[in-house]
């Protein structure tokens, strides 16, 4: 019978194939070849993904801005997040507006109020309008429950002329086409995790399977899609590096990347609290991965403090811009910086301007998503096996 080794064998081994890789593929030529934008193999990413030190973190993430530049220059996009219902059917363990948490006061906007702060965002200077919700009963168990969030998005089109990110969960596909005949541009529907074990201790009683098929299909009816990883859960490097793979082969047009913030009255309460570090690593590997992806710096982890590490790692947007006087709450931290006014395009600019980087113009961003909606014309290839 095979002895089972000890739990200091097992750590010792693996220490010793993490030097094994660094010597075997070594960060430098790592690194170069990611310059040279020849495809990173599994184990190379696996290397990437071991870096543990500030020292080869920033020689990661000065490649990663070096790619950034040759793709986006010194431009950066900026989203307003229109959070307008925090109501959900789903009962995810890590997520703060699960439906058992009784906990949480919920808030659900009128027609009305969308529109009155998404017109503030835009009058702010944000490119695009994300708009999210939790998978609110009220929409999802009418009949016609989605035609106001349909008509909203046909208005919000024609006064502001912004693009318009739709987050509404996994909605039907004949909805999915609704919302595109409105003019939505993107549709953005993370996994969080691409372990089929892990994901259903998260997204718990949620198909896997309909949830992925659901963002191939937006992408063949012409959306942008966004695919979103959740850090600080369980995952291993493995699921990260797979992850990044399927990412990159489902021609995911913004890819993100945000730290497990634990929440109140969760199964996840007591969970420890994470670092930014992995976040901020996954971010580059990411950029080097797939430079010419829009990859976001969420305010919604560390607030304005964490703005400047995650675009010194390489991201190209600021995701989470939330007017003060909207009454609007976040995701991972539902108040944070948010009353302060730091959320705002206003206090964003002068992170921009102190790491060399400038807000893209209007037409700079509605440029890109045209040469992206060109190319994105053929099919996605769907990704790899997980789990």
């Amino acid at each position: 019978m095979q002895r089972t080794p000890s739990k200091a064998k097992q750590n010792a081994r693996q220490c010793a194939n993490r030097e094994v890789s660094q010597k075997v593929f070594g960060l430098d030529g790592i690194l170069k070849k990611a310059e040279q934008e020849i495809p990173l193999s599994f184990k190379e990413i696996l290397g990437l993904l071991s870096v543990n030190s500030p020292s080869e973190l920033g020689k990661v993430a000065l490649a990663a801005r070096r790619l950034r530049e040759r793709y986006f220059q010194n431009k950066v996009f900026l989203y307003g997040f229109v959070y307008f219902s925090t109501y959900c059917r789903n009962d995810c363990t890590f997520c703060l507006y699960r439906k058992s948490n009784q906990t949480y006061s919920r808030y659900r906007k009128n027609f009305e109020e969308i529109m009155a702060a998404a017109r503030c965002l835009a009058d702010s200077g944000v490119h695009l309008l994300d708009m999210t919700m939790g998978e609110d009963p009220l929409y999802y168990n009418k009949k016609n429950g989605f035609d106001e969030l349909v008509q909203l998005v046909k208005e919000l089109k024609r006064e502001t002329r912004r693009p318009v990110m739709i987050s509404p969960g996994v909605v039907p596909q004949k909805i999915l086409e609704e919302f595109k005949e409105a003019g939505a541009d993107w549709y953005a529907c993370y996994q969080e995790t691409h372990n089929k074990t892990l994901y259903q201790q998260l997204r718990v009683k949620q198909s896997y399977g309909e949830r992925m098929i659901r963002k191939l299909t937006a992408k063949k009816m012409g959306y942008l899609i966004e695919e979103g990883l959740l850090t600080g859960v369980g995952e291993s490097k493995g699921d990260i590096a797979r992850s990044l793979l399927l990412m990159k082969n489902m021609e995911a047009d913004q890819v993100r990347v945000m730290t497990f913030i634990p929440q109140e009255n969760t199964p996840f309460a007591g969970w420890p609290a994470n670092s930014q570090f992995r976040e901020l690593l996954i971010i580059a590997v990411m950029r080097l991965i797939m430079p010419d992806r829009l990859i976001p710096a969420s305010l919604d982890v560390d607030g304005l403090k964490g703005l400047q590490d995650r675009l010194a790692s390489g991201a190209n947007v600021i995701t989470s811009l939330i007017s003060p006087a909207a009454g609007m709450a976040g995701v991972s931290q539902s108040t944070l910086d948010i009353g302060e006014g730091n959320r705002t395009v206003e206090k964003v600019l002068p992170v921009l301007k102190a790491n060399h980087l400038e807000a893209a113009t209007q037409g700079e961003y509605q440029a890109w998503i045209k040469a992206r909606q060109t190319r994105s014309a053929k099919p996605a290839r769907g990704g790899l096996p997980c789990g």
